[in-house]
């Protein structure tokens, strides 16, 4: 643990795990309804990108083993990324893969006045939307972890911990 977890009051902890499990849930369900469905594919997603990356979008949608290679990788990204956060396993790594799906998917449809997309969206947005929103709440879980307050991490650092202090042991024995 470092120094600043020590830190935490209980109610940042628990705002901090609250904040971790919730993105958790949205991306696990948001993984295991892609792949729930035989019919969802990211094609029409990419089709419609019109911002930066755009003609690379375009042609991995165009392209049906490319397609099949993003699908795979956005269906189960996701739900790795959902249950690392859910678990508290490897929390930091699965929140910096979380922002840089999300910046993907913002990159591939920003929400900038001129801009229109076939997929229907909720609300009006201007630069600002709830992937980018995320992604911030993303950038807190890596700046704030909560390695030291939930989950499998904070079992696997308290055995490290002991492995760590029997093999100093050993050594000096």
């Amino acid at each position: 643990m470092t120094q600043a977890e020590h830190t935490y009051t209980k109610f940042q902890a628990t705002a901090l795990v609250v904040l971790q499990l919730f993105i958790g849930w949205h991306f696990l369900y948001e993984g295991f309804a892609k792949l729930l469905n035989p019919h969802w594919t990211a094609a029409g997603y990419l089709a419609d990108s019109q911002w930066w990356f755009s003609g690379l979008f375009v042609r991995l949608a165009a392209s049906p083993a490319a397609l099949t290679v993003v699908d795979f990788l956005n269906v189960w990204g996701l739900v790795a990324i959902g249950a690392g956060l859910m678990l508290g396993l490897l929390t930091r790594y699965a929140a910096m893969a979380g922002i840089a799906l999300l910046l993907l998917y913002y990159v591939a449809a920003p929400p900038f006045a001129g801009y229109v997309y076939g997929a229907p969206t909720e609300g009006s947005y201007l630069v600002v939307n709830k992937i980018l929103i995320e992604t911030a709440a993303l950038m807190v879980l890596v700046a704030f972890p909560t390695r030291g307050v939930f989950g499998l991490d904070r079992l696997v650092a308290a055995w490290r911990g002991k492995s760590e202090a029997q093999s100093l042991k050993q050594a000096t024995a």
